[in-house]
């Protein structure tokens, strides 16, 4: 199964598998996976390029990025140089590509022209940057901090640390209310999602919501008001009301449920196992798992381009 060929009908499902350095590109259609996809080592993380064309997987352990077209899982072109990449995320003006360097303690913020990447800045942030967020307007980037328990704003016109402010234990990953006065943050040393209100010129921590032991990995549901939560202890993924702060639902999700998409109609979650080495499809108004689809050992990222919003 070390072919990279897959028909361009149907978007394919893509797997990152941490501790094999290989990518699992799945049929939605069938629900198996055609192909692996060579890597740098650990890939952990990806995000899609502003113009839709390539999909970047962030290779921790490698120094590299790998760019795979997102229909047709062809791999385009690998980006050598870039230092210990395991978060990252484009900002919506389009001008940055940010990466958190999560073994090396920084920020790294690289000029994106479209094509090319230039290194630009390097900031140090704290102990373990872990996952970012950037507001609507392209102004801050937010980093949770994994041992040391902070959350860091980091302006991008300047590229230097605004405030920080400490979390609940061990923060993963963060995610953005629609007016930017929010930010919701998985507490994985813990059993909550901690909110901030960040619309001040310092923040403020103002609720912890209960959701499971465990909770690390945020997907929006798509309809603007509910925020999926996975709680990776626990071994279920919560949906929250964004507005009321208050959990609406949850769904069993066996294995240490990571990473999650969700599809079109928001009817489905994709959601990786991390430690069943499988991709768990959940029907949320059945409210239980339907498939599971083999992957490789220790499954962190999954996207495909047939999603609903983000």
């Amino acid at each position: 199964m070390n072919g990279i060929s897959v028909g361009a009908a149907t978007p394919p499902v893509f797997v990152l598998n941490s501790l094999e350095a290989d990518i699992s590109v799945i049929d939605p259609v069938t629900w198996t996976e055609t192909a692996r996809i060579p890597t740098g080592k650990e890939p952990h993380h990806m995000y899609l390029t502003p113009d839709e064309k390539s999909l970047v997987v962030a290779n921790a352990l490698g120094d590299t990025l790998t760019f795979v077209d997102p229909r047709t899982a062809q791999v385009q072109r690998t980006v050598r140089g870039i230092v210990d990449p395991y978060h990252l995320r484009f900002s919506p003006d389009m001008k940055w590509l940010i990466v958190a360097a999560n073994r090396l303690n920084h920020v790294d913020f690289y000029r994106w022209d479209g094509e090319n990447l230039v290194l630009a800045q390097r900031v140090a942030t704290g102990k373990t940057p872990s996952h970012l967020w950037i507001d609507g307007q392209s102004h801050t980037v937010y980093s949770t901090m994994q041992d040391s328990d902070e959350l860091v704003a980091i302006d991008i016109a300047t590229q230097k640390i605004k405030w920080r402010i400490k979390t609940g234990a061990m923060p993963a990953d963060v995610y953005g209310s629609s007016d930017g006065k929010r930010l919701f943050v998985g507490l994985t040393g813990g059993d909550s999602v901690e909110v901030f209100d960040v619309s001040g010129q310092q923040p403020r921590s103002i609720q912890l919501i209960k959701t499971g032991a465990g909770a690390h990995a945020f997907r929006a549901t798509g309809d603007g008001k509910h925020l999926f939560v996975s709680n990776r202890v626990a071994n279920t993924i919560s949906k929250i009301d964004m507005t009321t702060q208050q959990v609406v639902d949850t769904y069993p999700a066996p294995g240490g449920p990571d990473c999650m998409d969700v599809s079109p109609d928001g009817r489905w979650i994709y959601v990786t196992a991390r430690w069943a080495r499988k991709l768990l499809v959940i029907d949320t108004q059945e409210r239980k798992v339907v498939r599971k689809v083999n992957v490789g050992k220790s499954p962190h990222g999954v996207w495909t381009l047939q999603h609903a919003p983000r």
